[in-house]
């Protein structure tokens, strides 16, 4: 075995999820740490007996103490490695057969593609990357030259901005890091339609790819229906129920920025103008109104973003899903179809579905479940981390 100079030793209670491969060690599982790492450093995790258990990279401010790169006692953590397992997530990509009619989609998806706190997604000839991390701060630079000799891209663009990283104790970081960016707008393609990317300022790294799945779903469904899109964003399930001949469709999201590029993407894809309506506002408000308004639909999507951000936030998340949920019931049309969707990983596939028997009930109808909707598969879930699956979707078809 390959030792390191810093060595956290586990209390006999707490191996068990470390033994499971499970990639996170809490500050509650370690016994004592011998050494002073710094962040991001590489740690070796022994048994009170001083047996070899994992390898992992140090953060000292995070309740995630450390994040497990390897359980093979000989894996050297250096430049050679982070090169080899960002090639093993890229590779595995080339084999999904989803990928084939799009440009745009996630090469590496943190732990479950064993890169603990990395995210790195493609956009035509740029790529996104998020060091959320000290691991994947500590081997940024690794990181970005990597990258450079497996892709050949025009950017790397670093979007590590996210507020996780004011928890490990990191600043935001928002800028290029290899290459130059395009002036004019990044445009992908999905499944036959076109969407303009914001890298910049756009939501996570400037699109929903994890929705690729979904966006066909609905748009093999909206025929002939009239449909309301909840928390919009740049229109993703609006122009996919556009292509997919919906009657109307009245869209809603809080930001101006984000509705200007839906219109856009609108116009990019030649589509009717004149069946989709835009409202900039509040999606409980607007809900409330339409309600007032005792208008009807045929398809409701409610996409919100995530309301639970712990396990402290559950409860008052499941009130906020309950509520939407129940307020679309109520605006449906006799054999319409919700499409729901929740992104919070504290709550979970079953929780999430209680949540929405529980608004069918108070809405007085009946509902049934006619399709689960999940992350795309470039979006993978590693077995021994459940925590990789956040994204759970209902399509439910309500009756009176």
């Amino acid at each position: 075995m390959k030792s390191n100079n810093t060595l956290a030793i586990i209390k006999p209670q707490r191996e068990r999820s470390i033994i499971n491969r499970h990639p996170w060690v809490y500050s509650g599982a370690i016994h004592d740490i011998k050494g002073d790492p710094t962040g991001g450093e590489t740690i070796d995790l022994v048994n009170q007996s001083g047996e070899f258990l994992a390898r992992g990279a140090y953060s000292p401010h995070s309740k995630i103490k450390i994040r497990i790169w390897s359980w093979n006692g000989e894996q050297i953590i250096d430049d050679q490695f982070i090169y080899r397992t960002l090639e093993d997530a890229i590779s595995r990509r080339n084999t999904l057969l989803s990928l084939k009619n799009t440009n745009a989609y996630r090469l590496v998806y943190a732990e479950s593609d064993r890169f603990p706190g990395l995210i790195v997604d493609l956009y035509d000839n740029i790529l996104v990357m998020q060091c959320l991390s000290f691991g994947a701060e500590f081997w940024r630079e690794t990181i970005a030259d990597s990258l450079t000799k497996l892709m050949k891209v025009a950017c790397i663009y670093e979007r590590s901005d996210a507020e996780i990283r004011q928890l490990e104790g990191l600043s935001l970081r928002n800028e290029v890091i290899r290459g130059i960016l395009p002036e004019n707008d990044i445009t992908i393609i999905e499944n036959g339609l076109k969407y303009l990317v914001d890298v910049k300022k756009g939501q996570k790294t400037g699109f929903f790819l994890d929705q690729r799945q979904n966006r066909l779903a609905v748009r093999q469904l909206a025929q002939d229906k009239n449909v309301l899109d909840c928390f919009c964003y740049t229109g993703g399930f609006s122009i996919s129920a556009l292509a997919g001949e919906a009657k109307s469709i009245i869209s809603i999201d809080t930001s101006d920025e984000a509705i200007n590029i839906a219109k856009r993407n609108v116009q990019i894809n030649y589509l009717d103008q004149n069946r989709i309506n835009w409202i900039r506002g509040d999606v409980f408000t607007e809900l409330r109104k339409l309600r007032d308004y005792d208008r009807k639909f045929d398809m409701i999507i409610l996409d919100p973003p995530k309301f639970a951000f712990s396990m402290s936030q559950v409860e008052k998340a499941a009130r906020g899903y309950k509520d939407i949920n129940l307020l679309a019931m109520k605006l449906l049309n006799p054999g319409g179809l919700l499409v729901t969707f929740s992104c919070s990983g504290s709550v979970n596939a079953d929780l999430f579905q209680k949540i929405v028997a529980g608004a069918a009930l108070d809405a007085g109808v009946g509902a049934q479940i006619i399709n689960q909707l999940h992350q795309a598969e470039d979006h993978p879930i590693l077995l021994s981390f459940p925590e990789g699956q956040y994204l759970k979707g209902l399509i439910i078809q309500v009756n009176k």
